[in-house]
C-alpha cells in the first residue's frame, strides 16, 4: 500500500499536480522528516514557502539518493497569527538554511534553531529594520584575541562578500562569512517574467560561471511541466556543453590555487588551457560561458560536425598537457606543503551541512546528482563519481584533476554512442565527406594514441529550435535537478490554474558549502584563507538570488 504522507518523483526532471503533493499537521512533518533523513544518502534539495491567499504551505522536497528519487511532503500554516514552528534545524543541521531563508523572508520563528541569521537581505524581507550595516555578527572576547575583517569590496573584480576573522595571533579560531550584498530578486522575476526567451536568459545570468548548468535546470522545469520530449541528440549535445563547462572551470580553478601559492609555471599553462575549452564553447554557440547554447525543447546551435570534430581535437590537445602539468604540480615538494593538511572539511561536517558536489566528493561523500538523478543523456549512461577522502586542499585540487579527466571520456563517448553521427579517424590530408566507415577498435576507448584528425561524417538527425511558447501543466510543481561543476543545482517551478508559473525557486549548490569553507579555515593560519576560499570557489551571486 502506497504511504499516503509522501509522493514521489522518479524522473528527473519531474512534474507532479500539486494537489496530489499531501499535507501534514506539523507535528507529523518533523516525525516524517526525521524518519527520511535516518536513511543513507537521503537529504534536502528545498524546503520552501508558497503564500496562498489564506496560509503558507511549507513544500518540502527530498532527495532519497539510493532510491533516485525526489520525495515531496508538505505542511500548512495560517497568515495570522504568524506561525512559530519547532525547528528541524535543531536536529538535523542542514536545515539552517533554508528555516534561514524563510524566516529572513516571512518572518516565521523556529523556536530551537541555533541563530535565524540573514542570508540574503532581500528587498520584501519581512524585517526591514535588518540591514547590512546591523548583522548579527558572532563575537568571542578576549585580550589575546583579535578581529579582521575582509570586504566587502575586494581588490580585483571579485563579487561583494565579507569575511571576518576572529584569531589568536595569525591562528583563525571563527570565520562569519556574510552575504547578501548583491540580492536581485531573481525567483521573483522568473514569476513576473513570463516569457520563455526572458527567463532562459535571466537563467543562465544566476551564477555566470555556471551558465549552462543553470540554463539547463531551468529548460528541465519548462520541458517537464510542457511535457516535452526531447531526442537523444539533444540530450547528448547538453551533456557535451556541461561537461565543456566542467572542464573549463575546473582547469581555470588549478591555474587559481597555482596562483596562491606563487606557482607561476601551474597558472599559465592551466589559464591557456582554460582558454582553449572556452574558445571551443564559443566556437560553438558564440559565448565563451555557453550562453543561448540550452534552451527548452530544442537549440539554435545544434552540433555540427565541424564542431565535433574540433571539441574532439581540442579535447585531445588539452588532456595531453593538463596531465603533463598536474603531474609536475602535483609531484612538487613546495606545492605538496602548502596543499596537503590544509584547510580540511571532515566527512561528519560535510554531512551535517549538507555539503553538495565538489565539497562533498572530496570529503568523502558520495553525493553527485549524475549518479543519484540521471537527467539528460546520464539517464542512459551510467555514472560513477570521483570521490577523495581527505578533505584538505589537495584533495579539492585533485578531485579537479580527477574529473578533467573523467569529463573528457564522457564527451567522447557520448559523441559515440548516440550514433549520430559516423566516426572515423582519417589523415590530415582527407577530404572524403561521404563514405560510411564504422568505428574502428583501436580506437573504441577514446585514446588519443593514434595521431588522427578526428572527422564526423554524415550528420543523421533533424535540427529541433527552441519552443518559446509551450503549454504548461496547471497547478503542478516541477523539479530539476543539476549536477554543475560546483555541485548540486536545483530549480523548481509552481504552476496556476492557468498554467502560469506563481513561484520559482533557484538553488545554486554555493548555499550549501560557504558554511564549508568557514570551517575548513578552523585552525588555519589566517594567510591560508585565500588558498582555501580558491579551493571551494564559490559563487557570490549564486547565493544572493
Amino acid at each position: 500500500m502506497m504511504d499516503q504522507r509522501y509522493t514521489e518523483i522518479l524522473t528527473n526532471p519531474g512534474t507532479v499536480k500539486l494537489a496530489d503533493i499531501p499535507v501534514m499537521e506539523y507535528r507529523e512533518f518533523l516525525a516524517f522528516t526525521d524518519l527520511l533523513m535516518g536513511e543513507e544518502g537521503t537529504h534536502c534539495v528545498a524546503y520552501m514557502v508558497v503564500p496562498l491567499k489564506d496560509r503558507y504551505r511549507f513544500i518540502c522536497c527530498m532527495a532519497a539518493d539510493e532510491n533516485h528519487a525526489v520525495v515531496l511532503f508538505s505542511h500548512e500554516q495560517p497568515l495570522h497569527p504568524l506561525p512559530s514552528l519547532q525547528s528541524v534545524t535543531a536536529k538535523h543541521f542542514q536545515f539552517h538554511v533554508f528555516e534561514r531563508e524563510i524566516h529572513e523572508q516571512f518572518g516565521i520563528e523556529f523556536p530551537g534553531h541555533p541563530w535565524l541569521k540573514p542570508i540574503r537581505y532581500p528587498f520584501d524581507r519581512a524585517d526591514q529594520s535588518r540591514v547590512m550595516n546591523n548583522y548579527p555578527f558572532y563575537a568571542s572576547e578576549g585580550e589575546e584575541l583579535h578581529e579582521v575583517g575582509v570586504g566587502p569590496i575586494h581588490a580585483g573584480i571579485i563579487e561583494p562578500g565579507h569575511f571576518r576573522f576572529i584569531c589568536h595571533g595569525e591562528r583563525v579560531l571563527h570565520l562569519e562569512i556574510h552575504l547578501g550584498y548583491q540580492h536581485r530578486g531573481v525567483e521573483r522575476l522568473f514569476a513576473e517574467k513570463q516569457g520563455i526567451l526572458s527567463q532562459s536568459i535571466l537563467a543562465e545570468s544566476i551564477a555566470g560561471d555556471t551558465a549552462v548548468g543553470h540554463a539547463l535546470a531551468y529548460a528541465g522545469v519548462i520541458e517537464s511541466l510542457a511535457g516535452m520530449m526531447v531526442s537523444k541528440q539533444l540530450s547528448m549535445e547538453r551533456v557535451i556543453a556541461l561537461e565543456l563547462e566542467r572542464i573549463a572551470i575546473h582547469i581555470g580553478d588549478t591555474a587559481a590555487l597555482c596562483t596562491d601559492i606563487a606557482y607561476q609555471f601551474g597558472q599559465v599553462v592551466n589559464e591557456a588551457l582554460r582558454t582553449v575549452i572556452i574558445n571551443t564553447t564559443q566556437r560553438w554557440c558564440g559565448n565563451r560561458f555557453g550562453k543561448g547554447l540550452i534552451r527548452p525543447g530544442g537549440s539554435n546551435y545544434p552540433l555540427m560536425p565541424d564542431i565535433a570534430a574540433e571539441i574532439l581535437k581540442n579535447l585531445e590537445n588539452v588532456e595531453k598537457r593538463y596531465l603533463q602539468a598536474t603531474d609536475r604540480i602535483f609531484s612538487l615538494p613546495s606545492v605538496l606543503g602548502r596543499f596537503e593538511g590544509t584547510g580540511k572539511l571532515s566527512t561528519m561536517q560535510a554531512t551535517l551541512i549538507g555539503a553538495v558536489g565538489m565539497a562533498a566528493r572530496s570529503s568523502g561523500m558520495y553525493r553527485d546528482i549524475r549518479w543519484s538523478h540521471p537527467f539528460a543523456a546520464y539517464t542512459g549512461h551510467p555514472f560513477e563519481p570521483v570521490m577523495l577522502h581527505k578533505g584538505d586542499v589537495w584533495s579539492r585540487a585533485m578531485l579537479r584533476k580527477l574529473e578533467v579527466v573523467k569529463s573528457i571520456e564522457i564527451i567522447r563517448e557520448l559523441i559515440k554512442k548516440f550514433t549520430i553521427y559516423d566516426l572515423r579517424f582519417t589523415n590530415e590530408d582527407s577530404t572524403n565527406q561521404n563514405s560510411e566507415i564504422n568505428h574502428k577498435p583501436e580506437i573504441a576507448d577514446g585514446t588519443s594514441e593514434i595521431n588522427h584528425k578526428p572527422e564526423i561524417v554524415n550528420r543523421k538527425s533533424e535540427i529541433v529550435n527552441p519552443i518559446y511558447d509551450p503549454t504548461l501543466a496547471p497547478s503542478s510543481l516541477a523539479i530539476s535537478l543539476v549536477e554543475g561543476w560546483r555541485g548540486e543545482i536545483c530549480h523548481i517551478a509552481l504552476t496556476d490554474d492557468a498554467g502560469k508559473i506563481i513561484h520559482y525557486k533557484a538553488k545554486d549548490p554555493s548555499l550549501h558549502n560557504w558554511l564549508a569553507l568557514a570551517l575548513a579555515v578552523r585552525n588555519q593560519e589566517i594567510s591560508d584563507f585565500p588558498l582555501c576560499n580558491k579551493s571551494f570557489n564559490l559563487s557570490y551571486c549564486g547565493n544572493d538570488v
